[in-house]
């Protein structure tokens, strides 16, 4: 399942969207969002959204530049990429808090879409309740926690080829070539 999600720099989630295959490109999930007619029927104005590449540039969409070729351009990639990694922060917590969401739901499409959408809430909740965070489970190091939890939403299909290829050798070489 490919899910969408909005942010506060609090780590709170402001707008999830839950129902689309993993196959679904992220512009796709976007151009058919409520948040989409939101911000373009101009309900969030002075507001701007942060997105990756895979999100089209508009005039509340900001996404980074592809060659950055001064230094103004530069730190303007740099910025997207500093506040992302808030958003980044926040879903890694939410998966350390629900580990079920890191390590995959196996359960029926619209029992998962409710499983991800309930955890966000009640994420939500444990924030403004000020929980502590969770620690890092004892049984797994922080480098593979945190392997698990930036592969765990890696959609192959909107992979460049040699990426797919090094994910591939990867696999291979990690758990095939000692057999």
């Amino acid at each position: 399942m490919n899910v969408q999600v909005v942010g506060s720099a609090d780590l709170k989630f402001l707008d999830v969207v839950a129902r689309w295959p993993g196959s679904a490109h992220d512009a796709t999930i976007f151009a058919n969002s409520t948040l989409r007619a939101r911000f373009e029927n101009h309900e969030f104005p002075n507001c701007l959204l942060i997105g990756d590449s895979g999100y089209p540039l508009r005039n509340y969409f900001m996404t980074p530049l592809v060659n950055p070729a001064t230094q103004a351009e530069r730190l303007y990639n740099e910025s997207l990429i500093r506040t992302r990694n808030g958003i980044e922060r926040m879903i890694g917590l939410w998966k350390r808090r629900f580990p079920v969401i890191a390590y995959g739901i196996r359960l029926k499409m619209d029992t998962v879409k409710t499983v991800i959408v309930a955890t966000t809430v009640l994420h939500n909740i444990a924030r403004c309740m000020n929980e502590p965070e969770p620690p890092i489970p004892e049984d797994i190091d922080a480098d593979q926690l945190n392997y698990l939890i930036e592969t765990a939403n890696i959609n192959l299909e909107r992979q460049e080829e040699n990426v797919i290829n090094n994910i591939q050798y990867e696999i291979i070489n990690t758990y095939f070539a000692g057999l």
